[in-house]
């Protein structure tokens, strides 16, 4: 009787031992969490989309509260308006970012790209990358075997079997830039969706000089500097050959749309020019 009594005092005074230095280390290793990364993740769209840098939004509100300056820090998928809300919630100075979303910067269709070999590798953007230039002449194009897609977990995306080139949904998009670190060939952008969502942009990044450019592709761009001299708002840069209009500058004139000789400018959104629709009209009376 004694010997249980004994076991049973002695269980006891190993769990108040073991009770006492759990709760002493609690306290001398306690981790202090500011509770202001609760209410940061509640105005977080909870996404987890890593498009602002972090692994997720959790990481990311702890980033906002440590950060003395946020100015810098933007959330793609809320924007400026989620960032607002942040900055308010913890007394800080918010960015104005604007709202962005995917684009992709080939135009290079199977109709403008003529093949010149079959690819009968691993169905991979990333593994065709590392072993050849690509199936056509243009070693800087899309390689069409839909990373990007893959990629993207949220359908803002597919491949056209028609063109052989990625079609991004706007309306789905949610600007995570997951589908551009997915490119091997840095054909995807991201780019202000700007008023009514339109936008300009050079559908190109082949640095090749003109002759060499325009042999591999119909449609790319040759550097011929039209775009560049016309714009009256100095948002077009020439470099290594190519055009590139900057998103933040551009007032969407379309003057370089309408001088560009191989049709690498893009415009997205915009209305019907006043006179296609009237010789289309014409066209359709006769």
């Amino acid at each position: 009787m004694n010997v249980v009594l004994l076991t049973i005092l002695t269980l006891v005074g190993l769990g108040v031992i073991s009770a006492v230095v759990l709760y002493m280390a609690s306290k001398k290793f306690y981790v202090f969490e500011d509770t202001r990364i609760d209410v940061v993740e509640e105005i977080l769209p909870a996404t987890n989309c890593g498009g602002c840098g972090f692994p997720g939004c959790r990481a990311f509100a702890e980033a906002l509260v440590k950060a003395d300056d946020i100015s810098s820090m933007n959330c793609p998928v809320g924007s400026s308006a989620t960032m607002a809300k942040v900055a308010e919630a913890l007394g800080k100075v918010a960015g104005n970012a604007k709202p962005q979303v995917a684009v992709v910067r080939c135009n290079g269709t199977c109709e403008h790209r003529l093949k010149l070999n079959n690819y009968d590798g691993a169905i991979s953007c990333a593994v065709a990358a590392a072993l050849y230039g690509g199936e056509t002449g243009c070693s800087y194009g899309c390689l069409g075997c839909g990373d990007c897609v893959e990629a993207c977990k949220y359908d803002a995306m597919y491949m056209d079997e028609e063109t052989g080139l990625p079609v991004i949904i706007e309306d789905k998009c949610i600007a995570c830039g997951k589908c551009v670190e997915a490119c091997p060939k840095n054909i995807i952008e991201m780019r202000n969706i700007g008023p009514k969502s339109r936008r300009i942009f050079v559908s190109c990044v082949n640095k090749d000089k003109g002759p060499v450019a325009k042999k591999s592709c119909e449609v790319a761009c040759i550097g011929c500097n039209k775009c560049f001299k016309i714009c009256p708002h100095d948002a077009i840069t020439m470099a290594d050959n190519l055009a590139y209009i900057d998103d933040d500058a551009c007032k969407l004139c379309r003057k370089c749309v309408e001088v560009c000789p191989t049709f690498s400018i893009h415009e997205l959104n915009f209305p019907p020019r006043k006179k296609k629709a009237e010789e289309e009209a014409a066209a359709v009376e006769s």
